[in-house]
């Protein structure tokens, strides 16, 4: 059988098919190419270039009756863009996972694997947070995320599909193999934009707000390296094929770094100075968000691996070296 990677071209999605393959899965991708990168796709998987939203399509692929599971990776992730183009998201991130769905009930497809956020809990009352804990998002993005959600638990009490939601924390760094990392180049992940600064990619940083409830002022996130987040997908497919119920999980360390105490980091690994400038708040940013992560480990038996931020830093520096490197040779 095989796992049907949307968008598995991407920077989540590819650590995703690097890990199937690794494990011997047969990997189909599905990306539309407007965020991820066809050289990111081991010639190991099927690459089909096209949109998760093309009913006709996906029809296509799962009618083929190979596929056990959909992996769901792909959509837009900009809070402050879906806070000025809420439509944008609504089409993108919930019409067209709906799309996916109801191809995935017509085909008989038993298992489902979706990519979610922390966004869905909004501005939390408090630290951590747990997946029994409020759902109130405040930006569209999260509203997307959490409607799809919700489809989920609908379609799984109506139709044979079991799933597993994963609520992403704040995903850094890059394959301990240097395989992939963050390609994309106006990425807004701040530690991502961060080492662009530091090796001189970008002329200094933007952070947004230092006015926030927190202990320095800047907003507090749970960063959580890539790898380690894509294990727990994989355990979530083995959850899923051996017959476990439906499952909704944080994914995140339970620890938070400041915005600025991240800015540190960077520079003390990158040994560079890079230029700071505080701005204003973005629009739909919680001051803080940290994962009670006790569910992930207790039922799928999550062990990370690199819980570290200095070792996330410097992954991501190093593969912003690698993907220079690799820019420069292709141009």
């Amino acid at each position: 059988m095989a796992v049907l990677v949307t968008g598995g071209a991407g920077y989540i999605g590819g650590h995703m098919v690097l890990a199937l393959l690794d494990a011997g899965e047969k990997v189909v991708v599905l990306d539309d190419l407007s965020t991820g990168f066809r050289w990111a796709t081991p010639e190991a998987a099927e690459f089909i270039l096209g949109d998760f939203g093309d009913a006709a399509l996906i029809d296509s692929i799962l009618a083929r009756g190979d596929i056990d599971a959909i992996a769901h990776f792909a959509a837009k992730i900009v809070v402050p863009e879906s806070v000025t183009n809420p439509l944008l998201y609504y089409e993108n991130n919930t019409a067209k996972a709906r799309i996916l769905l109801e191809s995935a009930v017509r085909n008989h497809v038993p298992h489902f694997i979706f990519s979610s956020t922390a966004a869905v809990y909004g501005e939390p009352a408090s630290n951590p947070i747990f997946e029994t804990d409020a759902l109130a998002p405040i930006n569209p993005y999260g509203r997307s995320k959490l409607m799809v959600e919700w489809m989920l638990q609908d379609v799984a009490k109506a139709h044979p599909l079991r799933f597993v939601a994963l609520r992403y924390f704040n995903v850094a760094g890059a394959d301990p193999k240097g395989r992939l990392g963050q390609s994309t180049p106006q990425a807004t992940h701040l530690i991502k934009v961060a080492v662009q600064a530091a090796l001189g990619h970008r002329d200094g940083l933007d952070v947004f707000g230092v006015d926030y409830p927190t202990r320095d002022g800047s907003c507090v996130r749970d960063y959580i390296q890539v790898t380690d987040l894509i294990e727990a997908h994989l355990l979530a497919l083995r959850h899923l094929r051996k017959g476990g119920d439906s499952l909704t999980c944080n994914c995140g360390y339970g620890r938070g770094f400041s915005v600025l105490e991240v800015v540190e980091v960077v520079k003390h690994i990158s040994g560079v100075d890079f230029e700071v400038r505080i701005g204003a708040r973005r629009a739909g940013d919680p001051a803080a968000l940290v994962a009670g992560a006790d569910r992930v480990r207790d039922t799928l038996g999550w062990l990370p691996k690199f819980a570290d931020l200095a070792t996330i830093v410097r992954q991501a520096l190093d593969w912003e070296r690698r993907l220079h490197n690799l820019t420069l040779g292709r141009s």
